[in-house]
Parts: C-alpha cells; structure tokens; sequence
C-alpha cells in the first residue's frame, strides 16, 4: 500500500512539515474552496500543488499531491435537475486539468443531501480522549423534533422514536442547535454548509427519486464521465455511504456490497472503481470487509482505513469511531486481503499494483483535544492509527514471514 495522509490546505491545523515527519509518501487533498459544479481550473490545481510540494518555510517536502479527495458531485447532478448538465461538462473539464496536472486518482461520493453524519463530533471515550459518534437516537431527536420531517416516526422503531422524545425534552437550546450543526456539517474541509431550511428544500426535491432512480442518475452520470476519465488515465473511485443506511427518509445506493456489484458492472471500466472504506462500510453488521476486498478488489483504487464499535447488530444503530486496531472490523484480516490482492496484480503486470491507502479518522488524544482540528482528522491521533496500520502492513508483507512470499 501506498501510504498517504488526507490535507486540507493551507488552513489545515497539521502544517505540510507536519505531514513530512509522519513518513507518508504521498498527499491527499481536494479544492475545498471551489463550489460544487464549478470547473476546477489549472491555475487553482497547480497552486495546491505547490503548496503541498513546500513546508511553510518554503523548504521543499518532497511531497505530491496523489489522490483527489473529494470531486464532488453536485445535488444537480444526483437529481438531474437544475443546472446537472453543465455540471457534468465541467466535471469532465475537472478531470480533463487534473490529468495535466499528473494526478491519477479522483475520489467522489453520491450521497443525496448529507455527505456524511455524526451525531456527536467529540465524544469522550473510556480513556479521556474523543471521537466522533453517530447515536441513532440522538439522530431520530434531530430529524423528529428539529427538522420536523413530516412521516420521519414511520422510519424508525417505536423503542428509538421514545427516547429521541425523551433526549429532545432534555435538551437546551444551546444542545439543539449543536446536535443540528453537527448533523448536517456538510463534507470535510468544503465551505458550503446546510441550514435546516436548506435541508428541507432538498429533501422537497428528493420526495420523487427512488433508489432505483437515484442509482440510474448515478449510471447516466458515470455514463458520461467515466470515458473521459479511461481516455486520460484517470481512476475514479466512489466512496461509501456514512453511514450506510437510509436517513431522513433519502435513498442511499452505495452502502453495501450488492450496490457496488451494480454501480462496477453498470459502468465496466478500469476507470470505474471504488474507494474501500472500512469504517463506512464497517459501521453495517452484514457488510464482510475482508469478503468485499477479495471479491472486488481489482476494482479498489484507494483505501480509507478505520474502524468502528456498533452498539448492536441493527442495520440502521448506533457506533462509534474506535481505535485502528480496535472495534469490529477485523483489521488484519482486510490488510490481508489487501497485500494478496497487490501480489496479484504486480503479477499482472498492473502499473497500479500498489494501492493508495490513508488512516482515516481518528481518536484526538494529547496535545490534539486542544487544537480543534477538522473533525476526526486530528495529527496524533491519525498518526498512532497510521503507526498501527503500518506494523500490520510489515508484518503481512515480510519477506520471511509474510503472506506473500
């Protein structure tokens, strides 16, 4: 695996020195100032480049920017309506720069509304440090009480609509409004972010796409992309629901293994791949982690390792986001996976025999609980996350005692 460390600019609380001494090789990062369905220009790519090639002395940091995370696809485009087709051209017009700019890898996600979701951004666990949860109850509180989707009870048990009413009734002003914040804090390191009024007028537009319509808009999408993409090199890579379940009554088609399975074969392409997620992923009971890496593992482009701790075994509960090597994914045995699916294709001969990789998330531990880094992108803790994933790596590739000899 190819280790890489996610930036988010020069704003980012872990300066590119920073990024230097945790020993990556290379960097992640997207235009976060650019808005959605706006071309991203050759001018604004070459200029993270520098940024990144250069600590903030000017020193140069032998770093490049690797991995495009993210492109985003706009709500335009997932609804096909409004301004998607000229969103789609400039999309490929994206595409079209950074492949000038050598960058091969281009992640995105085709999440209707919530990119992603958490319900708690710093909640403390046994030893003193945070992480980021998503509490179903907690949830049922916001979309009940708070957003006051109309129907939003039917889509819960009558165990969980209780205690959100009982949570809602218990909370002051000031716990509302950050539950709100929280849930709809909109995409890592972007500027745009949703007021509930914003919320309902997309859900209003979504009231007619089903997830079978959804999955076609997301088809016609890489329809019209993914050429362009194969033309020039490119390997795109769709990131997972977060979590992987229905919420707010949206449908999400990119959750499991199946839903995979249709998006890879209805668009079958080199450029048309997946970006394995182990904690979005992870955070569903029926989702085989190690399976899913065997099965489609041609296919994987780039990998975000994290775990999570699930409540319980509920489709739709409640997790936490748990150390590296802890919580519910077997972490050794998807890295196996990994280092068998790289042997495989370096005997194929593949130019991309060796997969960009990233520790994802992570606990804010020491000096990071005073920071207030993105959220779940603290320094120390990304890096100890790093550290673990990296003695796993040795040991399954040694060349005496590994799995691949």
């Amino acid at each position: 695996m190819r280790q890489t460390w996610r930036w988010f600019g020069p704003n980012d609380v872990a300066k590119i020195e920073d990024v230097v001494q945790a020993g990556v090789e290379g960097v992640v990062t997207a235009l976060h100032h650019v808005p959605n369905g706006v071309v991203w220009s050759a001018q604004e790519i070459a200029k993270r480049q520098e940024e990144v090639r250069k600590t903030s002395t000017g020193a140069p940091s032998g770093l490049e920017w690797e991995v495009v995370e993210s492109l985003p696809v706009s709500e335009d485009i997932k609804k096909q309506k409004g301004d998607w087709k000229e969103h789609v051209a400039n999309y490929r017009t994206s595409l079209e720069n950074l492949a000038a700019a050598g960058i091969e890898v281009v992640c995105y996600n085709f999440m209707p509304v919530l990119d992603w979701t958490r319900t708690d951004l710093n909640w403390r666990v046994a030893h003193g440090g945070t992480c980021m949860r998503f509490d179903i109850n907690d949830f049922a509180a916001f979309d009940i009480h708070i957003l006051q989707r109309p129907g939003a009870t039917a889509d819960f048990s009558n165990e969980v609509v209780v205690e959100a009413g009982r949570r809602f009734d218990a909370m002051d002003e000031d716990a509302k409004i950050a539950l709100a914040r929280n849930v709809t804090a909109g995409l890592p390191g972007s500027t745009e972010t949703l007021t509930l009024d914003g919320v309902r007028e997309h859900l209003a537009q979504y009231g007619q796409i089903s997830a079978e319509k959804l999955r076609q808009n997301f088809i016609d999408f890489l329809e019209q992309v993914v050429p362009t993409a194969e033309k020039l090199g490119l390997r795109m890579c769709c990131h997972p629901d977060d979590p992987p379940f229905s919420l707010l009554g949206l449908p999400r088609i990119m959750s499991t293994e199946a839903d995979y399975t249709a998006i890879l074969d209805g668009v079958d392409s080199p450029a048309n791949g997946m970006t394995l997620c182990s904690g979005s992923l992870g955070a569903r009971p029926d989702n085989d982690l190690p399976g899913i890496m065997e099965r489609l593992g041609s296919k994987v482009h780039f990998l975000h390792l994290r775990n999570v701790s699930r409540d319980s075994d509920a489709i739709s509960g409640s997790f936490y986001e748990a150390e590296h090597l802890g919580g519910d994914t077997d972490m050794v045995a998807l890295i196996a996976a990994i280092v068998r699916e790289e042997a495989r294709r370096k005997r194929e001969g593949r130019a991309d025999h060796q997969i960009p990789m990233r520790p994802d998330h992570g606990q804010d531990i020491l000096d990071d609980l005073g920071r207030k880094a993105q959220p779940g992108y603290p320094t120390i803790g990304r890096l100890k996350g790093l550290a673990e994933l990296r003695g796993v790596m040795r040991a399954l590739e040694h060349k005496t005692w590994g799995i691949v000899q």
